[in-house]
């Protein structure tokens, strides 16, 4: 059958990607929870106070955020419990600090790859950095005025939490990382399902209008959404392809790239932070639309911008063949 043959396939390329996660994962969830025992977390969190406060979220979570930015998600999910007591978090807590690790999460790998199909890695990153956190302080700034999210939070799954010794803390690990593992599973025949079932297909045409408002028009279209549903490795990996034969303009692949970093992978990484307890409002719809918002003000910006700018600043002029 071809969809159990493409989901063996799928389950032993995401068991890869375990695997890698787990050399990542381990060795930073050990070294943190030394470094929380030794003291030496609470010596540095005032120097990411700033950002954190400017967001409402306690300073010990910079680190968490950190991570994310140059590990990833997964990165970044063992260590929130462990630096904050959930006890202590609220909804909207958690909620504001999804926002900041989907807008910015894995930048050292996608942001290569983005940058393979065209666009500047500065730049981009920039972006999604400054988008990341202009989203998560409009985001708090709307549910402390209006108290929205404001219950303690309540997660499905926790990752890991603090314990009182070493012995319980390995097992608290390892649990994690067994379930990590299911839920990457599931996660990954879930959407082999929809690809068969038509279904990913009808959401990404029903998307398209959408795009289109985003100022992202014609092919650019179909693998933005291929890049919202199911990551920057899909659509911008797509785009190189399409950069170099110049089937695109630069333009439109700068904003294809620059709204997929504002938003993609958004069932994989929805489902996870959602299990941690987030708000789906604020993490997917609150999300989508700012990503929509954003690119159509950039759209309007780069229209404005000479190619001689555009070209020295946004992209690589190698990227695409000459006239293309």
């Amino acid at each position: 059958m071809p969809f159990v043959t493409s989901a063996l396939r799928k389950t032993r390329e995401t068991l890869a990607i375990y695997w890698v996660l787990v050399r990542i994962t381990v060795p930073i969830a050990l070294l943190t929870e030394f470094l929380a025992r030794m003291g030496v977390i609470e010596a540095m969190t005032p120097a990411f106070a700033p950002v954190m406060n400017l967001v409402g979220l306690p300073p010990e979570l910079g680190l968490a955020w950190l991570t994310g930015m140059l590990v990833g998600i997964w990165g970044a999910v063992p260590l929130l419990f462990t630096l904050v007591p959930v006890s202590s978090l609220s909804v909207a807590d958690v909620t504001v600090f999804s926002a900041l690790i989907l807008f910015a999460h894995g930048l050292p790998i996608e942001q290569k790859i983005i940058q393979q199909a065209g666009p500047g890695m500065i730049a981009t990153t920039v972006l999604r950095l400054a988008g990341g956190l202009l989203y998560a302080f409009l985001l708090h700034h709307v549910l402390a005025a209006t108290g929205w999210l404001s219950a303690p939070v309540d997660p499905a799954w926790i990752p890991l939490g603090a314990t009182p010794d070493w012995a319980h803390y390995l097992r608290g690990l390892a649990e994690t990382m067994a379930w990590m593992l299911v839920i990457l599973v599931v996660l990954s025949w879930s959407l082999e399902l929809l690809k068969v079932t038509g279904v990913l297909a009808l959401l990404m045409k029903a998307l398209s209008p959408v795009l289109r408002l985003a100022g992202i028009r014609g092919e650019a279209e179909h693998l933005t959404a291929v890049g919202l549903f199911l990551g920057i490795s899909y659509g911008a990996g797509l785009l190189i392809r399409e950069a170099q034969s110049g089937a695109i303009s630069p333009r439109q692949i700068f904003l294809s790239c620059v709204f997929m970093g504002f938003a993609h992978s958004v069932i994989e990484d929805t489902l996870i932070v959602i299990s941690l307890g987030a708000d789906v409002y604020g993490v997917l719809v609150g999300r989508v639309v700012f990503a929509i918002a954003a690119t159509t003000v950039l759209a309007a910006l780069l229209r404005q911008l000479s190619d001689k700018a555009f070209f020295a600043r946004m992209f690589r002029t190698d990227a695409v063949k000459a006239g293309g």
